[in-house]
């Protein structure tokens, strides 16, 4: 038996022995008991509402802990610095996810984006009653909720969940005596804000440290000081805002949170399911008055060792306010008299990126990273249309075209990947030293197997379904009521095949035979990872059962039939039948997007395209097409980008 199946074999007998089902179930949406008196038809008693502390989380897009609190020497940050030095920060917080709708998904839910079917970019997934986003807890909680101004989820909400959510937004508006929570997020050091060629940047070019990955180029070391220009203008926003509280005589009662979405937006960076794409800054600051609601450790200048991430944000706030904080919630509360003990290790996820798909899960303790990538012949750094915007992407790719980049620095455009990746963030903090094949690091590769294994397994993390055949298996419910159906989603017979199928290091005569049985399996979830089990393994053992492989080109299954044909025309470019497969389903699915986004994928992938499928490709314009989800809108870029990609052809992989 092969080490990969052997790992398996052990997880699925640990897991029957330590099994736990998903807390609390489908209950039904929990009530709030609010610690605070609660009028039956009228809410909070207004005199018991002034006791209630205000809480106002101060945010900002794609930037990591490059403050001058958190040891950086370039950052200019004198506010942040401060509001670090009165309150606390946490030295290791995760967002989750390395860009934004899925992270910004998992804190308006408290749960993570996998197990909701919402991992994927620019998608619109529904959720059950039983799932309220964080406004609606604290206004029922006696809380004036106002967001300014961006949302960008991935789950379908109501409108009123905010009070107020627009660019107009403020709690000023609030009724008088009535607490406020309140979400101002700063927009202008998002990725798109790094790459102005007008811009004449006051970073000084030479002070830049750039990461062991980056190629030393002049484009590279503007977009990095633009970057930390754009970093010294949020520290202005931010003295603006907590001014604010003080003008109007509130900052004695009002609790603050700085956070930002996710890593970086420089690229290798966003994207990036590793500390490097994942780790945040998070400072909290209780006013005096409100000390009590902290944790036992917190203090001015205090840096926590505490490992926190979004996820944990709802049962927080609801830790904070004295509510209940309902089972489901997959997070732990790191503040407040219902303070959780600190969880071991971070969980982070990467599925479909824009319009690239890719398959990955990250872990984090307070030393080591870990990375398990589920697709390892993709490269880290796809062809990701947006991300090529930047100076940064271009001068990269063209230099590792050329040839002339280190090791380090092409590390991330490598085709296949390693399916495991482990880093030691203390000697390593770019991450591309790879210690997960060394003999001496085998324990703590095994660990964070395990610790990974049950995570996905506790969440019931949906990743292992393809986008199209999530969303139609779920189209009567919702993704999330689907995948944590044990009967309808049956992960144990799943993943142990989908480990394998990954592990392309392991080509041993077993795991052919397992993968072989796999493609004549009733599910099709097991015939599309017996696909990718030898898509993964390169074209030698792909010619030894491509007869096989064959006839599954007429799979009832979209994404089986698609990605059948795509490794019989990687050997066979002259065969009709794969071609009209791919061009069939280049249109809008009834079920969303999905399909489309997989076959347009498929497509890329190949060396070459007829001109037939490229015709096919341009002429379809999914903003006019009936999507049944009501995602046209939000997809519609995302398609428009693959069709820009096969215009232009770009290698993404292989």
């Amino acid at each position: 038996m092969t080490k990969s199946l052997n790992l398996a074999s052990q997880n699925m007998a640990f897991e029957q022995r330590c099994w736990v089902k998903v807390r609390g179930g489908i209950l039904g949406l929990l009530a709030i008991l609010c610690v605070f008196p609660i009028v039956a038809q009228g809410g909070l008693k207004t005199s018991r509402q002034s006791e209630m502390p205000n809480i106002l989380w101060l945010t900002a897009e794609d930037h990591g802990p490059n403050l001058g609190c958190y040891g950086d020497r370039v950052a200019r940050t004198p506010r942040l610095d401060q509001l670090a030095r009165e309150g606390m920060l946490y030295r290791t917080a995760w967002s989750n996810a390395p860009v934004c709708a899925p992270a910004r998904t998992t804190i308006i839910s408290g749960c993570y984006a996998p197990s909701m079917g919402a991992e994927h970019m620019r998608s619109l997934v529904s959720v059950p009653e039983l799932i309220q986003p964080l406004p609606v807890y604290l206004k029922q909680a006696g809380y004036y909720c106002t967001n300014n101004s961006k949302e960008d989820y991935n789950i379908k909400t109501e409108p009123s969940i905010w009070d107020a959510s627009s660019n107009k937004a403020h709690w000023k508006n609030r009724p008088d005596g009535v607490p406020f929570f309140a979400v101002f997020n700063y927009t202008k050091t998002h990725e798109s804000q790094i790459r102005d060629p007008k811009y004449k940047p006051e970073t000084e070019l030479s002070k830049i440290e750039l990461p062991e990955f980056h190629p030393d180029a002049r484009e590279v070391r503007r977009d990095w000081a633009e970057y930390y220009d754009r970093l010294h203008q949020l520290d202005g926003y931010v003295a603006e805002r907590l001014q604010e509280l003080e003008d109007e005589g509130v900052a004695e009662n009002t609790i603050v949170l700085f956070f930002a979405d996710h890593g970086s937006g420089m690229p290798g960076f966003k994207r990036a399911c590793k500390n490097t794409g994942l780790r945040v800054p998070m400072i909290v600051y209780f006013p005096e008055k409100y000390r009590h609601l902290a944790s036992e450790e917190y203090g001015p200048g205090v840096e926590s060792e505490r490992l926190v991430s979004f996820v944990d944000l709802i049962p927080t706030m609801l830790s904070i306010v004295g509510a209940e904080i309902p089972e489901y919630l997959q997070g732990f509360a790191f503040l407040g008299p219902k303070c959780a003990p600190m969880q071991p290790y971070l969980y982070g996820f990467r599925s479909r990126m824009d319009e690239r798909y890719d398959f990955v899960r990250g872990v984090r303790d307070q030393r080591f990273s870990y990375v398990r990538n589920y697709y390892p012949h993709l490269p880290e750094q796809q062809h990701v249309a947006y991300q090529f915007m930047t100076p940064t992407t271009v001068v990269w790719k063209t230099k590792f075209d050329e040839g002339t980049l280190t090791e380090a620095q092409q590390s991330r455009w490598v085709s296949p990947r390693t399916s495991e990746e482990l880093y030691d963030l203390e000697n390593d903090p770019d991450e591309v030293h790879n210690l997960a094949e060394l003999p001496e690091y085998r324990e703590t590769v095994d660990r964070f197997r395990r610790a990974n294994w049950e995570h996905l397994l506790r969440i019931r993390d949906l990743g292992f379904l393809p986008e199209s055949i999530m969303l139609s298996r779920s189209a009567s419910s919702t993704p999330y009521e689907y995948g944590h159906d044990a009967a309808a989603y049956p992960m144990m017979d799943i993943m142990p095949l989908a480990v394998a199928a990954s592990h392309y290091e392991d080509s041993q005569e077993d795991v052919v035979m397992l993968l072989k049985n796999a493609l004549h399996s009733g599910d099709a979830v097991q015939r599309y990872w017996g696909l990718v089990g030898f898509q993964v393994r390169g074209d030698e053992l792909l010619r030894g059962h491509l007869a096989e492989i064959e006839t599954l080109m007429s799979d009832e299954t979209p994404v089986v039939a698609m990605l059948a044909s795509y490794l019989v025309l990687k050997l066979n470019p002259e065969n009709d039948r794969g071609w009209e497969v791919l061009e069939s389903h280049v249109g809008i699915d009834p079920h969303g997007i999905g399909v489309a986004m997989e076959a347009v994928n498929y497509l890329d992938l190949l060396p070459a395209i007829r001109q037939s499928a490229a015709q096919k490709v341009a002429a379809v314009n999914a903003a006019k097409q009936n999507d049944r989800m009501g995602n046209s809108k939000r997809y519609d870029s995302m398609y428009q980008k693959m069709q820009d990609a096969i215009a232009e052809k770009p290698l993404i992989s292989e």
